[in-house]
């Protein structure tokens, strides 16, 4: 009688019994690099990694392990892409939208201004087109993706001075996260800073920026940007719920066993789901912190919003004439957004925007 048999007819009583171990534990022992954009003290973003690294060795009982290093020790935390389609390493952590400047698609991976928030994106990526079209996409890099996390709603940024107007962010130098909201923000006369998250707190305190954007309270306030610009603005409109990824080389995932594939899987999505949940519980309470720190918290005003929503279409307009791939998948996305928008607006928003007037 065969293992499946024996596992079949007698069931794991009877594989123990029979002295036989589970089809994982006989595999060949793997060993993966994944390299991640972020630096180690984030234990929210970074630790995403971690969490995804450490759930596939407890679940192929320690036969497959993957190494997790820092943006900037194995490679520039904007190379990890690059590192992963040239097989340096099987594996990269990152958000997607740092590679706009290879193809503007890459920006739909992850969000988009006045994109979808993060419940909506994973609706997209698991049961809309998402995950099917883009993959389709990172192939010709020779990759595929898997969801590793989402910060949720982020927040807008940390500025030396008041953002009164669109006529205040003229000159503005600002640290951004993604080549697409550049774009836009370029239209509303700001110059765009690209700086790993490890740099920016230096340039802010040098005064070689002027503004930054990174994630949301909890992370800010351990970056201390705090400290050195005092105005804190919500909402960040370009990123409504941006998934962080991982990439995988395709040919070092097609080389695992079905079971490791499986595992690869699993152990993504309990990375996901953690950075989420961990971003919602820790950001209510750093925020706080901060007020008490006496930041100025405050909303961008209705103009600023309307003028990046303006500046937002016509980037998306260009990026259609340039761009095949992402019209194709920017396309579906917004067709999905627009029936999401209306479903939210009918439940969610009623319900969020009563409990926010009354005392718990």
């Amino acid at each position: 009688m065969d293992r499946r048999s024996i596992i079949k007819h007698a069931g794991i009583a009877g594989v123990l019994a029979a002295g036989v171990a589970p089809a994982v534990h006989a595999q060949a022992a793997v060993r993966w690099r994944l390299a991640s954009s972020f630096p180690k003290p984030l234990d929210t973003i970074y630790g995403g990694a971690e969490v995804f690294a450490n759930a596939v060795k407890a679940m192929s009982g320690g036969k497959f392990e993957i190494s997790v290093h820092a943006g900037g020790e194995l490679m520039p935390p904007f190379g990890v892409v690059d590192g992963v389609q040239q097989g340096s390493v099987e594996a990269c952590h990152t958000v997607p939208y740092y590679f706009y400047g290879k193809n503007p698609a890459f920006a739909i991976g992850s969000a988009i201004p006045f994109g979808m928030n993060a419940r909506q994106m994973n609706a997209w990526m698991l049961h809309g087109n998402g995950r099917k079209l883009l993959d389709e996409f990172y192939a010709g890099y020779g990759m595929l993706s898997f969801a590793g996390g989402n910060t949720g709603t982020q927040m807008g940024g940390w500025f030396r001075k008041e953002i009164k107007s669109t006529a205040d962010l003229k000159g503005l130098k600002m640290r951004l996260g993604g080549g697409l909201v550049g774009d836009v923000m370029t239209k509303l006369g700001v110059v765009p800073q690209s700086l790993p998250g490890g740099e920016i707190y230096q340039a802010l305190e040098k005064g070689t920026i002027d503004a930054a954007e990174w994630v949301g309270p909890y992370d800010d306030q351990k970056l201390g940007f705090n400290k050195v610009a005092p105005h804190y603005y919500y909402p960040g409109w370009w990123e409504g719920g941006p998934e962080v990824d991982f990439f995988i080389n395709k040919k070092a995932f097609d080389a695992l066993s079905p079971e490791n594939k499986a595992i690869v899987a699993a152990a993504s999505a309990q990375a996901s789901v953690d950075m989420l949940a961990k971003y919602d519980a820790r950001n209510p309470v750093a925020l706080k912190q901060l007020i008490g720190a006496k930041i100025k918290l405050l909303p961008f005003t209705k103009d600023v919003l309307d003028a990046s929503f303006k500046a937002s279409q016509e980037v998306y307009a260009e990026n259609d004439a340039k761009s095949p791939e992402w019209k194709k998948i920017f396309a579906d996305f917004r067709a999905f957004q627009r029936d999401q928008v209306a479903w939210f607006r009918v439940a969610e928003s009623r319900f969020d925007s009563y409990m926010q007037t009354v005392k718990l």
